[in-house]
């Protein structure tokens, strides 16, 4: 566990990153739009001794960096900036100042634990080696991690390994889990255009019915996970937009069907594409219709280093003792750092913030971060850094 001297320090940081969080979460910003955002994370980055901050990789992405000793080990810890785009509903005095903009999944907790880290690892944490601390923008669908690397994160800032964490509602606050392999899924997206010619209602036999083959196809795709699956195997296909149509008395000439696949096996995920074009294929024949298929790939799943993972757990378990454990299951939820964990050995982990009045969901309007967390995510991210970098680690 902590010693009191750590649990101390930390304190006296929480109270500063609150007020940060609290401002994070009035003012969110979209992927690739979190200006003042990083603006704030490089001012507080320098005001640290000792780090250097690297602004606009990866588009608005922030690095600070910290060296410190002899040592060629470098570890990334990792968090996200952006927010969601739909409408908040809290009626918390520190809601969204921008409409239609709002943390609904605490990006802006998880940029001030991280930030609230960075300043006490500078100051407080013993280690030898370099850490990076990656402020990384555009998680939510437009994948800001992929592009921080194919812009050269991991050329210009190495590390040997990689930590992140995401607070988890559905854990009692101040609760750890992870797990080694899978803890995320893989994110596919389809967006499926069928198109007729459109028609009078009244005269069905003049026109090919899109509505009526979008209505088959729908059903048909909510077959793919349990006649074309292995039985053992997890996976989820939802349809959860069909649109088509404007008045009682006409048959629309197109409908769209859009949904998402969520899977952990590389072949599973290759099994559920081929079903949803075989789908739309034969659709098209039966019902004289014009299908075109758009299927994204857009985030593989997350898949934790098992020593690494171990390292995380350790980590946790130095703050919280037995609330510390390994995950019994992985989430069908998403994750983009899962393009940083193809790219390097690390660890993703659950932070509970939950409580016995139960938490809002995240991506819920109702949602907040729950700000008496804090501290549990700056000291599991210094533990991190003992972990790795301490004279233990050698």
């Amino acid at each position: 566990m902590q010693h009191q001297t750590e649990i101390d320090a930390i304190a006296r940081i929480v109270p500063d990153m609150k007020a940060i969080r609290r401002d994070l979460h009035r003012h969110p910003e979209l992927a690739y739009e979190e200006h003042r955002t990083a603006g704030i994370v490089a001012d507080e980055l320098r005001k640290i001794a000792g780090i250097e901050v690297t602004e606009q990789v990866g588009g608005t992405g922030v690095v600070g960096t910290l060296r410190r000793g002899s040592s060629g080990r470098s570890i990334g810890l990792r968090a996200d900036m952006d927010a969601l785009g739909f409408h908040e509903e809290t009626g918390l005095d520190y809601a969204s100042v921008n409409p239609g903009k709002f943390h609904g999944c605490g990006h802006d907790g998880h940029t001030a634990m991280l930030l609230g880290a960075a300043l006490h690892v500078a100051n407080d944490v013993d280690f030898d080696g370099t850490v990076h601390f990656i402020f990384q923008p555009a998680e939510e669908g437009m994948a800001g991690a992929r592009r921080m690397i194919v812009e050269g994160l991991f050329d210009r800032f190495p590390c040997d390994e990689v930590y992140a964490l995401h607070n988890w509602p559905d854990l009692p606050a101040g609760q750890f889990q992870t797990r080694a392999g899978p803890i995320m899924a893989a994110a596919d997206k389809f967006t499926i255009s069928v198109k007729g010619k459109g028609g009078h209602a009244a005269l069905p036999h003049q026109t090919p019915d899109a509505l009526l083959a979008a209505s088959d196809l729908v059903l048909q795709l909510n077959t793919i996970v349990s006649r074309r699956v292995r039985a053992f195997e997890a996976a989820v296909v939802s349809v959860t937009m069909v649109q088509g149509g404007t008045t009682h008395n006409i048959l629309p000439a197109e409908v769209r069907i859009i949904g998402t696949a969520r899977t952990f096996a590389p072949d599973i995920r290759d099994t559920i594409e081929q079903a949803v074009r075989d789908m739309t294929g034969g659709i098209a024949q039966s019902h004289g219709v014009t299908v075109e298929l758009d299927y994204d790939r857009y985030y593989p799943a997350t898949v934790n280093d098992a020593a690494c993972a171990e390292k995380a757990l350790n980590a946790a378990k130095a703050v919280a003792g037995l609330e510390a454990s390994m995950a019994p299951e992985a989430a069908f939820t998403s994750e983009d750092f899962s393009f940083m964990l193809e790219a390097l050995p690390g660890a993703y982990c659950w932070l509970g913030q939950g409580s016995e009045g139960g938490s809002p969901a995240l991506h819920n309007p109702h949602y907040d971060f729950n700000d008496a967390v804090l501290g549990n995510g700056i000291a599991w991210f210094a533990q991190v850094v003992r972990q790795n970098l301490g004279p233990s680690a050698e």
